[in-house]
């Protein structure tokens, strides 16, 4: 019968076991749960559906990355991520969870991430009765005198049980005796400890020996118990115990008192003489082995001292049974308790548990977005147990107080920016308010992320580059270059050239650009004397996602090569040969003109300035040879002797680094005065004619020339005006012209400006504009002029 009670005993306990009490309290963000589970349960058992619970959605725990937060033991729950059910994941002993504490609560935090959520469950551990009281002994002997009087009390040692509630130890029988019954002083905590109360006055002459069974009942159904000897031995005669001064002794002691610190007195009498008289004390046989490492008696005064390291968060009070006897043959005792009251003292820091971080937060994220979630604790209480909790640097993040009591997010107070700073190490201080304090500091390291927020930047604007003419097409020119302040693929830079849609901008169909690094190539060779100046724009764009771009103009300038040969213009002949045949009188005096070489480089500058020189002469005694204006002049005059018509070879070369050159051939042919007046005749009704006709054209020319320039000057002070400049570059010409096209404009790089050179002028002379010599200095702000071609 007994046996089916026990198994359907059993079969309720293990149906309880998996009744669940819920109790579901939300707060703000985050809620909590209670559930109730019996100890000893089989690994795997259904705890709960937290998800359910919660309402949470189930399709998304696992993706939010939901998890128990856990330490550093192992775990007694787990979480399924796929449907949210709490399992239990080992066998848990609710006394090896707990020891005696009722009700047993373990508290679990539950996390999702993204965004945090955070959740408490509580579990308590219901207690099952599966431990039986027992005795540390199987055997107690007592000595009493036989002249104790009925009603005195003898402690005995009281049994253990872990188990706690209705589990624990209810009550002590005592085997049948007319001496002695049993009586049980509730101490608290499940702790019941039993006294041997006398019925009437031993005869030791009628017993000298009693054997009791004291026996220990727990309440559980069925009941379990355990039992232990008492053998009483009845001594004689002593018959006054010592007599304690007050009924209840208690002290207060600061916790990290130095060891020796003498925590109380207790004082007891005895009435008796000589060694029945005199008192010695010690602890009751109760007391616990972990008290008497922490304090110790004196035997002779009484005086408790401190011997062990008093600590207030490890317990808060102590009880401790003091026994007072006597010396006599036959000993008496009487028990008295010590109530010691720890006070705390601030000897605990903080501590800082980061319960969730996310370590990378984006630079564009909102003021408010949560970085971490982390929780405070101090061991100590009262006022040494609050914390308050601050970031110690000037970062952009602060600390946000949860609902939950110390509890805090942190979170973004400005807007960030990871060009200016890509990290930050935040360092969390928590401090309690004790005297003296305590603080803790925690240093999270937050990446910054990068956004696209940041368009290429050029190296330079506008670009200015100077191209040789004649370049070998398809060559590399030059090249831009962009930076992008951000970083990754929102860094990565490709260019091209703005090309206009409308095709007006023809130059830009030869130019290609490399779209990873910027080289422009272009696919034709440049010709100073068609085009001197252009410009264009390069488009810089990123790979970020939206891309974003910027673009630069790029200015080009054509420097002139030396690609251009020297033209004769006079003396040509019929056939087209650069060769003349000059009459001039035989009387003629030194000095005389006898013809000039006229000849024009489509060069400018250097490469355009014209040099003459006899390269072969019949007597270089007769004639001379002005390098700058080729004019030939006679060196003296004429006699019987000289040749009558002296051959003269005349180089005309230019003065670039590889020089071109041409010749042309003069025949000075020497006749009688009146031969040569009558031919002068001849010759100078053709020569007006064609000097006429080159009058007229220099006419033009001057007069187009002084119309641009008047232009020039007008439009010169219409964009002063405005902030901006428009120079003209044309070909100038001397007024003085003399046939000879050795005029040229020459570029000064260092000096930023044209200059007009001519024949007249050394190699790097300027004058002003409204001089009369041949060189025109012209500023020089490349922006336009008549000659730029804009594409």
């Amino acid at each position: 019968m007994k046996q089916r009670e026990l198994k359907a005993w059993r079969e309720r306990q293990r149906w309880f076991a998996f009744m669940l009490v819920l109790d579901v309290l939300w707060s703000g963000a985050s809620a909590q749960i209670r559930y109730s589970i019996s100890e000893e349960i089989q690994d795997g058992t259904v705890v709960g559906n937290i998800a359910k619970d919660l309402g949470l959605d189930k399709s998304a725990l696992k993706d939010r990355g939901y998890r128990i937060v856990t330490g550093s033991t192992e775990p007694l729950f787990q979480v399924n991520q796929n449907d949210g059910i709490l399992y239990v994941k080992r066998r848990i002993d609710r006394e090896e969870a707990c020891e005696r504490s009722s009700p047993c609560l373990i508290n679990l935090k539950t996390v999702l991430e993204n965004p945090l959520e955070i959740h408490y469950v509580a579990v308590e551990i219901l207690d099952i009765n599966d431990h039986s009281p027992a005795f540390s002994e199987k055997e107690k002997k007592l000595e009493i005198s036989e002249s104790a009087l009925p009603g005195t009390k003898f402690q005995l040692q009281a049994a253990r049980d872990p188990d706690v509630g209705q589990f624990s130890i209810q009550q002590y029988t005592l085997s049948h005796n007319e001496y002695f019954r049993i009586e049980v002083k509730d101490r608290g905590e499940d702790r019941k400890v039993p006294f041997l109360v006398l019925l009437k006055q031993l005869d030791r002459e009628t017993a000298g020996k009693h054997k009791l069974r004291l026996t220990a009942v727990d309440g559980g159904k069925p009941a379990k118990s355990g039992a232990i000897e008492i053998i009483v031995d009845v001594l004689d005669i002593n018959d006054n115990s010592p007599v304690f001064t007050k009924e209840f002794y208690s002290a207060t002691l600061k916790e990290n008192v130095p060891v020796g610190t003498v925590v109380i007195q207790v004082n007891a009498t005895d009435l008796d003489q000589g060694a029945n008289g005199e008192v010695i004390y010690s602890f009751g046989n109760e007391v616990d082995s972990k008290l008497m490492d922490l304090f110790s008696i004196d035997p002779n005064t009484g005086e408790i001292h401190v011997t062990g390291q008093i600590d207030f968060e490890k317990s808060k009070s102590y009880e401790i049974d003091i026994k007072a006897s006597d010396k006599g043959p036959v000993p008496l005792t009487t028990d008295r308790s010590v109530m010691i009251t720890v006070i705390d003292v601030n000897d605990n820091a903080p501590q800082i548990e980061v319960t969730s971080f996310s370590s990378s937060i984006r630079e564009d994220s909102k003021i408010g977005t949560t970085v971490a979630l982390i929780s405070v604790s101090d061991l100590d209480s009262g006022i040494n147990g609050k914390v308050i909790c601050a970031i110690s640097q000037d970062v952009p993040f602060t600390l946000s107080p949860s609902l939950q009591e110390n509890m805090y997010a942190v979170v973004t107070k400005s807007q960030l920016d990871r060009e200016s700073i890509s990290q930050y190490d935040v360092t969390i201080i928590a401090k309690d308010t004790g005297d003296p304090s305590f603080s803790t500091e925690k240093t999270i390291s937050v990446v910054v992320s990068d956004v696209n927020d940041n368009s290429p930047e050029f190296s330079s604007s506008p670009y200015t580059f100077y191209i040789k003419e004649n370049n070998s097409p398809g060559a590399s020119v030059f090249s831009v270059k962009a930076n992008d302040r951000d970083e990754s693929d929102n860094a990565l830079i490709s260019y091209h050239i703005l090309r206009d849609a409308s095709g007006d901008n023809k130059l830009t169909s030869f130019l290609n650009i490399n779209t990873e690094n910027g080289d422009i190539s272009a696919l034709k060779s440049f010709d100073f004397e068609t085009l001197k100046t252009f410009q264009f724009q390069v488009v810089a764009t990123d790979s970020g996602t939206p891309s974003l771009s910027s673009n630069v103009t790029v200015n080009v300038f054509i420097l002139d090569q030396n690609d251009n040969a020297p033209v004769i213009l006079y003396p040509v002949s019929s056939n087209g040969s650069a060769e003349g045949v000059e009459e001039i009188p035989r009387n003629v005096n030194a000095g005389h003109l006898v013809t000039k070489v006229r000849a024009y480089d489509a060069d400018i500058g250097y490469n355009g300035w014209l040099l003459f020189s006899l390269q072969q002469v019949t007597d270089h005694s007769l004639f001379g040879l002005d390098r700058y204006t080729g004019q030939i002049r006679t060196l003296r005059s004429f006699t019987e002797t000289d040749e009558a018509e002296p051959k003269l070879v005349i180089l005309v070369k230019d003065n670039g680094n590889v020089s071109l050159s041409a010749t042309a051939t003069v025949i000075v042919k020497l006749v009688e005065p009146k031969e040569a007046f009558a031919a002068s005749d001849v010759k100078s009704a053709t020569k007006n004619d064609e000097e006429s006709n080159v009058t007229f054209y220099l006419m033009i020319t001057l007069g187009s020339v002084s119309t641009l320039f008047l232009i020039s000057i007008i439009v010169l002070i219409a964009m002063q005006c405005s902030k901006t400049t428009d120079y003209t570059s044309k070909y100038l010409q001397d007024t003085n012209y003399d046939g000879t096209l050795c005029h040229s404009i020459q570029y000064r790089s260092g000096d930023k400006r044209y200059m007009l050179v001519g024949p007249r002028m050394s190699i790097g002379s300027t004058i002003v504009p409204g001089s009369h010599a041949n060189t025109l200095v012209l500023p020089d702000k490349r922006r336009t002029s008549v000659e730029v071609r804009h594409i």
